[in-house]
């Protein structure tokens, strides 16, 4: 059985390849020398199977992509009320390194903004852990997730140690409204050393399809935090995941999503899959521009956005005929219904039919059934 799905995603990188603009992040030295080139793609549904194209592979930072799972270790490890009463959940409407803060509380406004991800650092870990204690816990809560070890690139964190004015601004001023009650200092460095850790495009895949199945990694089926957890962190990367870019992410993507510096961008589709995308040139939101054309192709070729519920059906296959005749002869299949029964008949699932190569797709239109194609 070959899946359809390695080709589509091949075809979907190829047009979006000849796209060069933005830039790597140039405020990181380490981030600014980064192959402009690279580009992946992954998909890994909730069943554990995964589909890449490109270079899915290749190592790079984490970087602001560990601020929800890092959000979701300090719900699971001091509980929502503590959290919650240090960090908010609205969006900024700002640029991520901005000191965004609540003018009555001093409460940075969400977890996924810099000063709330310093402050969801420090909640990570039983009371009194000593930061390198922290730092573990983290490391290790984001390989649960990945389903892997992982490690940190100490070059990287060395280079963006030495470019942390902003981040210490950052925490001092949390510190002065009493929002962390330790130094400031080792706050950052066990944030960046967070940011830091080394990770693929496959392994960001992984980690969101451990999102969209309730806090369970598919391939271990280890049950690293629980589904309310999930439901809370999803909420929020699905407001305030794409920085100041939220709501036109929201309308065009519909999917929780969360993006990092060194170019890699995660989504978590509930109930059936993670994706990941890396490119490592920027838009002005700090955003990978191939990679939000990515999830702009992803979300309309396949119906993907969390309010396009499908209208009920009672089987996958609309209608199923052959044209042509002897090697020339193509079936065609009009499928319809959700995008898990879709991709079940495309040879997704491990347990599931679908065979040969898809030759043509078409309509991106919500309204009107997906046609894939197959040679006989």
């Amino acid at each position: 059985m070959r899946s359809v799905v390695p080709d589509y995603l091949t075809d979907v990188l190829a047009d979006v390849e000849s796209d060069t603009s933005g830039e790597p992040a140039g405020y990181i030295p380490e981030l600014a020398a980064a192959d402009p080139e690279r580009l992946a793609a992954v998909f890994a549904t909730v069943d554990g199977t995964v589909h890449g194209a490109g270079d899915p592979d290749v190592a790079f930072t984490i970087q602001s992509i560990s601020k929800p799972f890092v959000y979701a270790m300090a719900l699971s490890d001091r509980g929502f009320d503590r959290v919650l009463a240090k960090v908010g959940v609205e969006p900024s409407e700002e640029a991520f390194n901005e000191i965004s803060l609540e003018n009555d509380t001093g409460r940075p406004r969400n977890p996924m903004i810099n000063a709330g991800a310093i402050t969801a650092h420090s909640l990570t870990g039983p009371e009194n852990v000593t930061p390198v204690e922290r730092v573990d816990r983290v490391v290790q809560g984001l390989s649960a997730f990945a389903g892997r070890q992982l490690t940190v690139d100490e070059t990287v964190c060395a280079s963006e140690m030495e470019n942390a004015h902003r981040n210490l601004a950052i925490a001092y001023m949390l510190r002065s409204h009493g929002i962390l009650t330790e130094d400031p200092r080792a706050v950052v460095d066990g944030y960046i050393r967070q940011c830091s850790v080394l990770v693929t495009t496959r392994d960001l895949a992984m980690m969101a399809a451990t999102l969209a199945n309730r806090g369970v990694n598919p391939p271990s089926d280890e049950q690293v935090v629980d589904g309310a957890v999930v439901r809370q962190v999803l909420s929020v990367m699905a407001t305030c995941g794409m920085y100041d870019a939220a709501g036109d992410w929201a309308t065009q993507v519909g999917i929780p999503a969360k993006s990092g510096v060194a170019g890699g961008l995660i989504g978590a589709l509930p109930g059936q899959l993670g994706i990941a995308t890396f490119s490592p040139r920027l838009d002005r939101h700090g955003n990978s521009v191939r990679g939000v054309s990515l999830f702009e192709r992803f979300s309309a070729d396949m119906g993907l956005h969390v309010m396009e519920v499908p209208p009920a059906a009672r089987a996958v296959v609309r209608s199923n005929r052959v044209r042509g005749d002897g090697a020339d002869a193509i079936r065609v299949l009009r499928l319809q219904g959700s995008l898990s029964e879709f991709l079940w008949c495309a040879g997704i699932n491990r347990h599931g039919g679908g065979d040969g190569r898809a030759l043509r797709r078409r309509s991106s239109d919500p309204r009107r059934p997906r046609v894939m194609r197959w040679r006989l």
